[in-house]
């Protein structure tokens, strides 16, 4: 069987929107509508890579790559643009964010190019990026952040900006301080029983200890997900555990359930 290319899904999808034989579904949506498809297409990605699932990753990838040629059908269907100006930006954008791999912004200049650190791609790379918004007119320094990103996704995104003009630790021994000081601050709102501080300190609490995990070198939003699928993998161990020894959780001492909970973790 002959592999399909990207321009049968290009194809594909405007057939789904053809308005007089299309499917009646996708003929319905509009940019808005598809985000939330977008958001989970995304997080299933990562998903499959983190599980380490590299069977699965190239049907999500696909279902991903979906996500932009639906954006572009609808667009094109407006007379907005089409999905060879999605890719004409793309590889634009790229060319002009590698000049010490493209120094001339063609294709056609690959491997003419000196070596350089990986600090001075960076620093050429914030740059680039610095002059592509203050090109779109975006000259406060977070005002490219995207809000809907994930709480501590954008924290981290934040945080790195405001480094940028040194407002930030000097070491992770000062993260730590600023972590113990939060966490008394929000001891003493819940002595005080003040709830509008509570809430204000945890998330101050919250906000500090992504600012930790940016200084150790690690990804709050990653980490998070990692632990709480730890904790998941060992509750359903607990779970089969107490139903094998016909426990009921919910009447359990605290002391079954830290034994089985400790049996969990040896598992």
């Amino acid at each position: 069987m002959t592999a399909y290319q990207l321009d049968d899904l290009l194809h594909l999808m405007a057939c789904l929107r053809d308005p007089v034989h299309g499917c009646p579904w996708d003929i319905a949506q509009d940019f808005k509508d598809i985000v939330p498809f977008t958001l989970e297409e995304a997080y299933e990605v990562a998903d499959a890579i983190e599980r380490d699932d590299l069977e699965a990753l190239p049907g999500e990838l696909g279902d991903l790559l979906f996500q932009a040629v639906f954006y572009a059908q609808i667009a094109k269907d407006r007379d907005l643009f089409s999905f060879d100006d999605v890719v004409h930006h793309i590889t634009q954008k790229l060319l002009a964010r590698h000049p010490h791999v493209f120094p001339d912004g063609t294709l056609q200049s690959f491997g003419q190019a000196a070596d350089q650190s990986v600090d001075s791609v960076k620093e050429t790379w914030e740059k680039t990026k610095a002059e592509e918004r203050a090109s779109r007119g975006q000259l406060g320094l977070f005002d490219d952040v995207p809000r809907v990103l994930p709480a501590t996704t954008r924290a981290h995104k934040i945080q790195k900006r405001a480094a940028r003009i040194g407002y930030d630790w000097s070491d992770v021994q000062g993260v730590f301080d600023k972590v113990r000081e939060e966490s008394r601050e929000l001891q003493e709102a819940l002595a005080d029983s003040d709830s509008a501080a509570v809430r204000e300190e945890f998330g101050d609490l919250l906000f500090t200890m992504v600012s930790l995990g940016r200084h150790l070198g690690l990804d709050s939003e990653q980490m998070l997900r990692a632990a709480t699928q730890k904790f998941e993998t060992r509750m359903m161990r607990v779970i089969a555990m107490a139903d094998a020894e016909g426990i009921a959780l919910s009447e359990a001492s605290n002391t079954v359930k830290e034994r089985l909970w400790d049996r969990a973790k040896i598992r």
